[in-house]
């Protein structure tokens, strides 16, 4: 996974608006279908687009998929640009 597509992804406004419901916890697909006013494709075409630059995971239970944020990358890319303001570790706690 690349900076690229994980920058892609998030330029979306729908996209970061799933990443917004999903850091309270995990949820079925068709719960976030409800916080949109879209089909149910195009959702899981921007849950697709979020999967593949690996900022969220799925896994199905039963009939149900459940999506939840992939922390890890998004510190990833918090880190990379605070490297890009210059800051260093004692700038970030303080």
């Amino acid at each position: 996974m690349g900076i690229q597509q994980t920058l892609k992804a998030l330029s979306d406004p729908t996209r970061r608006e799933i990443l917004n419901l999903l850091k309270s916890g995990r949820l079925q697909a068709g719960q976030i279908v409800e916080h949109f006013e879209m089909t149910g494709a195009s959702v899981s075409r921007h849950l697709s687009v979020l999967k593949d630059a690996d900022l969220i995971r799925d896994h199905r239970e039963g009939k149900f998929i459940y999506y939840e944020l992939n922390a890890s990358v998004l510190e990833e890319i918090m880190m990379w640009i605070a490297d890009l303001k210059g800051e260093d570790e004692h700038d970030q706690k303080e």
